[in-house]
């Protein structure tokens, strides 16, 4: 019986997205990548220690005990592994991405690649050790490593909007959704996502870099809903958002600040804010009941609009990045 409305429930919140955006529903369950990088074995065989057993600031004190000639030795043993350990000096992560990836990325500043799966990738746009402030920017379904460019174009586009002076984090850094079907309904993903997310700013916070406003786009919200509770940011901004899985921003257990917005021509505001037999994902963050604090929003233009020049979200996204709004 439980399975039967779960089915039934998914079926509705499909049906009725489908129904607002002309979109389709993807009925291929994704797998969520975890565990270790790629080449552990031969890191581990080597004598290191575990990175599954280490936190970012175990990971940051181990090589800052380690003479640059050693840091460097890893980098050309292992780089698959030096790329994408949280809490490593982001010069190095750089460098060993850049060996594991050769010219795809070329010039590019790759913080973390994983090929299992669908791929993912986080790129840096900007100096995280110098830039006035930081942004980290969680997309939603339909992000991989081979379809980046709707996530670095609102890295972008925010870039331009703070004259440069935020850094951005493109973070395409987890499983993603595809299209609109179960996984979209269930929170499945967004749990491990949290859980990868939680480390990326364990591993910012580690390596001297300023607690970053979080950015988080459709399923993504739920992702950052998720980690609320241990995510290192001084913000947390959702928009077009299908909920956080919390009822209200008490439930969230952050002290970072809570913003929302939806413009009214967002196809999300058509997909029922419910959770139900572990469907749906809860309350509108934009309800004013929720209590976060509003972003306008109404000029921007469906789902994917917000980061659109001369928007009022776009100017507010960058105050808010910035810290010049309270």
């Amino acid at each position: 019986m439980r399975r039967y409305t779960r089915t039934l429930v998914a079926a509705a919140l499909a049906t009725t997205v489908i129904a607002g955006t002309a979109g389709w529903a993807s009925a291929s369950a994704q797998q969520a990548v975890t565990g270790a990088p790629a080449g552990t074995e031969a890191w581990r065989a080597d004598g290191l220690p575990d990175p599954e057993r280490m936190s970012p600031a175990q990971i940051a004190a181990f090589f800052q005990g380690l003479t640059p000639g050693r840091q460097r030795e890893l980098v050309r043993a292992h780089p698959s592994v030096v790329g994408n350990l949280d809490g490593a000096p982001l010069r190095l992560r750089y460098e060993a991405n850049a060996r594991t990836l050769g010219a795809r990325y070329a010039g590019q500043q790759v913080l973390a690649s994983d090929p299992r799966g669908r791929g993912q990738i986080v790129l840096v746009h900007g100096d995280l050790t110098t830039a006035e402030s930081v942004a980290v920017i969680v997309p939603g379904s339909d992000i991989d490593a081979g379809n980046v460019r709707p996530l670095t174009d609102m890295a972008d586009a925010l870039r331009r909007a703070t004259h440069g002076r935020t850094a951005v984090i493109s973070w395409a850094g987890y499983t993603t959704p595809v299209g609109v079907g179960l996984d979209a309904a269930t929170g499945d993903l967004a749990e491990v996502g949290a859980e990868r997310l939680t480390r990326l700013t364990d591993g910012l916070a580690a390596t001297g870099v300023p607690a970053p406003s979080v950015f988080c786009h459709s399923y993504g919200s739920v992702v950052c809903g998720l980690a609320a509770q241990d995510l290192k940011a001084k913000d947390l901004v959702v928009f077009g958002s299908p909920g956080m899985r919390a009822a209200n921003v008490g439930e969230l257990g952050t002290s970072a600040r809570v913003w929302a917005a939806k413009d009214p021509s967002d196809w999300i505001d058509r997909v029922p804010n419910v959770e139900f037999a572990g469907l749906g994902h809860g309350v509108d963050p934009a309800d004013p009941a929720f209590g976060a604090r509003r972003v306008p929003a109404d000029d921007a233009r469906g789902h994917d609009g917000y980061f659109a020049p001369g928007t009022q979200s776009l100017r507010t996204f960058a105050a808010i990045a910035q810290g010049d709004v309270r």
